[in-house]
């Protein structure tokens, strides 16, 4: 498809948009992230499908294939991979990396300092947070997001507390609370969440491999 982009869109300078994508009305690009914050680029890559409503700030970089809902929040200072997907109402603030593949559903919140790394998912209304001692002395010197390993699943309103680590391809029940960090390739549930069983343990998850063709009779 060609480059489409609404008259209703706001596209401020410094924007670089890649080949045939699709920005909506009400669309605001390189949104500068403090008033004196001048020459900030915004890099997006090439197929971008921008919905209505959603505000990406200047100072990222966000590569091919990338997809928002409608009124998402992306802000200054990110890197993100490509065939990212951030949903309706969800908030990524600054200093994230999304690697590629990653999927971030409705109305999640990923704060500053949080890594997802490639094909991690974040089920809708998920909260991550990155302040240990909110409002302490200290809050701007300790702040440090979750960190999702290649694979690792969030259900809906889980909540994962500041610089926990999801291991690789582990997965976190739907309104659990993770306080500590989760192994690679585990089941966690429950708040606090605890374990719960491995991940090959469940027949959704396993590889599945064909049997050798039988002989004929």
């Amino acid at each position: 498809m060609a480059t489409h982009i609404s008259a209703a869109a706001l596209v401020h300078a410094g924007v670089e948009l890649g080949e045939d994508a699709m920005i909506d009305a009400w669309v605001v690009l390189g949104y500068p992230p403090a008033p004196d914050a001048t020459g900030l680029a915004l890099r997006i890559g090439c197929n971008a499908v921008i919905r209505s409503h959603t505000v990406i700030y200047a100072g990222s970089v966000i590569g091919d294939g990338f997809q928002t809902g409608h009124g998402a929040l992306i802000r200054e200072s990110n890197e993100i991979g490509d065939d990212v997907s951030v949903g309706s109402h969800s908030v990524v603030e600054h200093h994230v990396r999304l690697g590629d593949g990653v999927r971030i559903h409705s109305g999640a919140f990923i704060p500053e300092y949080s890594v997802l790394e490639e094909g991690s998912w974040v089920g809708p209304h998920a909260v991550f947070t990155n302040a240990p001692y909110p409002l302490s002395r200290d809050t701007k010197r300790t702040l440090r997001g979750p960190h999702l390993m290649r694979g690792a699943k969030i259900g809906a309103n889980a909540t994962l507390l500041p610089g926990v680590v999801i291991g690789v391809n582990s997965l976190v029940g739907a309104g659990a609370v993770v306080v500590r960090d989760v192994p690679d390739g585990v089941v966690v549930a429950g708040n606090p969440a605890r374990f719960v069983r491995s991940i090959d343990d469940l027949a959704a998850y396993r590889t599945v491999i064909s049997a050798p063709d039988e002989p004929a009779s």
